[in-house]
């Protein structure tokens, strides 16, 4: 086998768990959390409505802009997380991406092992959980992961089944790396750095389409479809069938995100903090599973080119505000990861300057 391939005996996936459980309502010892780390089931029958909803057809509007400019900017301060309405992309687009995310988790497994890999490195992978190599305990989903930027260059590597994979994929994928671009030149301009600051990165920047599929679970209050993470990048903007993200505040306190039909989530990432240098947080967040319906998620994780070694902006340094973080890049993240459970410690902990 080649480039760190892994055989259909080195992981199960989640789909295959969930038939083989439908008639049982057990799950594996490997997928159960300890008890301090397990959800709150209450959490998503009482979804956090307070959450801010902004509609970016403001931005159209010379006299309304700053409105829309002003609630990102505090919801960047306060959670690093807000969803947008009114984004540009159409509906259509959205539900033709998750439709044909859909499909591919359907194909037989032997179709989809083509693309499994142990390395965190591949440009296309199928996997579970987070990285079954090193995680102690094991997330209840399925992902296909491929990078997307510049779309010419990875397209063709992507599956070519099922066969509107790479044209609805690639149509969603184009026009939420537009959006993306409009997002950071806000976010930046917030901080009160240039607008261009970074322009040419955050255009050549790596775009990695996480396709996320997490199937019923026998056992929703033992187990997790995503480990409580922050995504090491610029933002991250999420696409999803159905609730079942949750997001920590500054209290350490879990809130279930509601469900917006045709609304997009955006979420801080690592890369932000470090820019800021800690005046924007990146976001923790989980993924919660339930007994009846699979949900769907494409979250496209954004950041800089994966050798470009970021920190704080020189701008936002100054004594009230010293250096807290050494700089870090996509690609040492990559190395972290590989070898780290995300239960232990994030990355981006290891760049803050004590």
């Amino acid at each position: 086998m080649e480039h760190g391939e892994i055989s259909v005996g080195d992981f199960t996936s989640a789909m295959t768990l969930t038939h083989d459980h439908e008639r049982g309502e057990n799950i594996p010892e490997r997928y159960i959390l300890p008890p301090l780390q397990r959800p709150n089931p209450n959490l998503i029958d009482h979804p956090l409505t307070s959450l801010p909803v902004i509609d970016l057809s403001l931005l159209n509007d010379p006299l309304l802009r700053s409105r829309a400019t002003n609630e990102i900017h505090a919801a960047c301060n306060n959670l690093g997380f807000f969803q947008v309405v009114n984004h540009g992309i159409p509906i259509s687009v959205m539900q033709d991406a998750l439709d044909v995310a859909t499909e591919f988790f359907h194909l037989p497994s032997e179709e989809k092992m083509q693309f499994a890999s142990a390395n965190v490195r591949e440009p296309v992978r199928y996997g579970t959980s987070m990285n079954h190599m090193v995680d102690k305990v094991l997330c209840w989903r399925d992902f296909i992961k491929h990078y997307a930027n510049p779309i010419q260059e990875w397209i063709h590597l992507w599956p070519s089944t099922p066969s509107s994979y790479r044209e609805k994929m690639g149509t969603y994928a184009k026009a939420v790396h537009t959006l993306q671009k409009q997002l950071m030149a806000i976010v930046l301009e917030n901080l009160g750095l240039n607008a261009n600051y970074l322009h040419e990165d955050i255009e050549a920047g790596c775009q990695v389409m996480a396709v996320n599929c997490y199937p019923p679970c026998p056992k929703p209050d033992l187990a997790l479809g995503m480990l409580p993470h922050s995504d090491y990048g610029t933002i991250t903007i999420l696409n999803q069938n159905q609730q079942g993200l949750e997001i920590m505040d500054n209290d350490n306190t879990w809130h279930s995100v509601p469900f917006i039909q045709g609304a997009l989530i955006v979420q801080l990432g690592d890369q932000v903090e470090l820019i800021s240098n800690g005046r924007h947080k990146s976001t923790i967040h989980r993924a919660t599973v339930n007994t009846e319906r699979k949900r769907l998620s494409i979250a496209s994780v954004h950041s800089l080119p994966i050798v470009k070694k970021v920190g704080p902006a020189p701008q936002l340094v100054d004594e009230q505000h010293p250096i807290a973080y050494k700089e870090g890049s996509f690609s040492e993240f990559l190395d972290y990861i590989s070898v780290n459970c995300l239960l232990e410690a994030r990355y981006i902990d290891t760049l803050k300057i004590q």
